[in-house]
Order: C-alpha cells, then structure tokens, then sequence
C-alpha cells in the first residue's frame, strides 16, 4: 500500500501586492475530474476576476499534474503554484489562485513571487496528513463463515482503513 502526502481539508489565503488581490484556494481531490471539476466552479464563481490560474496533482506516484497561466505570461502562474505543490511533496490537491487586477503590473518577477505565496499559504492553511492508496477487494463465501471472514478482516490491519459494505 503506497503512502502520500495530501491536505485533509480546504484551505485558503489572501496576498496583496501593489493593489492587486490573489486569492488562493488549496482543495483535497482523488482524480484528475474532481480537479477540473473545481477549477470550473472557481473559474464560475470569480467570473468577474482577470484570471484564475490553477495547479493540480494526483496519484501516489504523483505523475499525474498540469498548471495553467490562464492568460498571465507563460510560467508566472501555473509553474509557481505547482512548484509550492511539488516542495511539499503533495499530491491529490488542486490550487486555484484568482487574481483580481488592482492597475499595477506586477512584472514578471512579481507575479511569480504573489501566485507562489498565494499557493503557499492556502496550503499552510489546508495543513498535511499520510494518505496512503486504498484497493477494492470483493469477497464472496457462504452466509456460515461470515464469523469467520469479519474477524480476517477486522483483525488483519486495525490500524489500516477497511471499510465493509
């Protein structure tokens, strides 16, 4: 069973820069549909927003990941957002940062340095736990041994999840 490092809960920040707003969101997700599935409802709620910009990664082999600058000059969005992912070492999470433009352009030293730290502390604030990858086993056997099967079961790893249904 592979272990990982993941967030257990959303997180988000707030970074300011020469009246610019980056707001960050960091999202817990198990597949690549859940991640784009929440980058569309961010993308719809900050509709108003110049550009939400996104990261995400998946699997405990963590070789499943793509960014986007969504209009800001290539690699000063997606790229530092991923990078705060990959120097946590985390994976099943996705980062959204929206920007809202306050006049100043930032350059592109700044805008690399206000999404990294927007994505650094919505991570901060979604914290990190061990996951570790689960597998579906059926079982199937006669309704007489099913004392027998429940303690197999429940006695093989007590500190592993198994869910029984």
């Amino acid at each position: 069973m592979a272990k990982f490092l993941t967030i257990p809960k959303t997180g988000e920040g707030i970074y300011r820069e020469k009246m610019s707003r980056f707001l960050a969101f960091a999202l817990p997700v198990s597949s690549v549909d859940d991640a784009r599935e929440c980058i569309a409802l961010y993308a719809n709620e900050y509709h108003d927003a110049r550009h939400v910009c996104w990261a995400y990664m998946i699997g405990a082999d963590r070789l499943t990941f793509l960014s986007s600058d969504n209009g800001e000059p290539s690699g000063t969005a997606g790229k530092p957002i991923l990078g705060q992912i990959n120097s946590l070492g985390l994976t099943n999470v996705v980062v959204i940062v929206v920007r809202y433009f306050g006049g100043i352009k930032l350059g592109t030293s700044g805008l690399i340095v206000a999404y990294r730290e927007a994505a650094r502390m919505a991570l901060d604030d979604a914290g990190v736990v061990e996951g570790r990858e689960m597998t579906t086993l059926s079982v199937t056997f006669p309704y007489l041994a099913m004392n027998d099967v429940m303690r197999v079961v429940k006695g093989a790893h007590p500190r592993d999840c198994v869910r029984i249904t």
